[in-house]
């Protein structure tokens, strides 16, 4: 693939994985439209590009993903504690139990744990409909209306206040399922996702923090079933020097994306956006009829 074909698809990936417009909608009307053939390296190059957007989480809320780390492994270890103390007082010991969940930070590792479960759950069970969904232009075309749905009811929902320990697991769960339907290449994942966290009455900034943050565990598993054919492919210096470049371009852009996401959240005017999808998608069937 020629340079300035994959910088054009790191740039679309960085951005529309964050901004609510679908990367995955646009990545495929793209390829169409630049006449893009990846059957010999297509797997690997949409590693390396979600490889960029994890790159761009990592940058834009390392802080937060450190505690959740060091939180989680505590986690472990409580539970862990409590499970050898439970064979003790079953032997008639007198050991006190830990309590796990004691801080916003470990609630929220749970919380992603419990949004993770559907997603991967539907992901798995659409895996052959999103397959044969990549390869037209039409099914883009119409999960772009789609977004642009869910989008206009983001901008109308009201205002809300949850941060994590008010946040339920039934919360989590459904915007686990959101996430989950919007692997379709057109439903945009942070669009619907955030749209969700607005309906449960999530504040504003914590809806982006959350969706971004939620998408790493559902990222990497989809890096790691899909990297086990890269080792078959016969990739040229050319294909790994432009995947390389995409990779580099997808995580830049990607940081600005949620920079400016984050500050966007504030006025909440997703209209825009939707009118943006709207036209993208009635332009994508236009040209499928055509």
């Amino acid at each position: 693939m020629p340079i300035w074909k994959a910088i054009v698809l790191g740039v679309i990936q960085g951005a529309a994985e964050f901004l609510p417009i679908s990367s995955s909608g646009h990545l495929v009307i793209m390829k169409e439209l630049l006449g893009i053939d990846l059957e010999t390296g297509g797997v690997f190059f949409d590693v390396m590009l979600h490889l960029g957007t994890l790159l761009a989480i990592f940058l834009a809320f390392w802080k937060d993903i450190k505690h959740l780390i060091i939180e989680g492994l505590h986690i472990i270890g409580d539970v862990c504690c409590n499970i050898a103390a439970a064979v003790r007082n079953l032997f008639g010991g007198d050991c006190v139990y830990r309590k796990v969940i004691r801080s916003s930070y470990r609630k929220l590792v749970v919380l992603i744990i419990v949004s993770t479960i559907p997603t991967g759950i539907l992901g798995v069970l659409l895996s052959d409909v999103i397959e044969a969904a990549n390869g037209m232009i039409l099914v883009p075309g119409i999960c772009l209306l789609i977004t642009a749905l869910f989008l206009v009811i983001a901008d109308a929902a009201d205002n809300g206040n949850k941060k994590p320990k008010e946040t339920t697991y039934w919360n989590a769960g459904a915007i686990g399922v959101a996430q989950g339907l919007a692997t379709m290449p057109g439903i945009s994942r942070s669009g619907t996702t955030i749209t969700a966290c607005l309906l449960c009455g999530f504040d504003k900034k914590y809806a982006v923090k959350y969706s971004f943050i939620m998408s790493i565990p559902a990222v990497l598993g989809a890096v790691v079933l899909e990297i086990k054919d890269v080792g078959k492919l016969a990739l040229s210096g050319q294909d790994i020097i432009s995947c390389a470049t995409a990779t580099i371009i997808a995580a830049v852009v990607g940081y600005i994306s949620i920079c400016f996401m984050m500050q966007f959240i504030k006025n909440k005017k997703y209209r825009y956006f939707a009118i943006y999808c709207a036209v993208i998608g009635l332009c994508a069937i236009g040209y499928y009829i055509l």
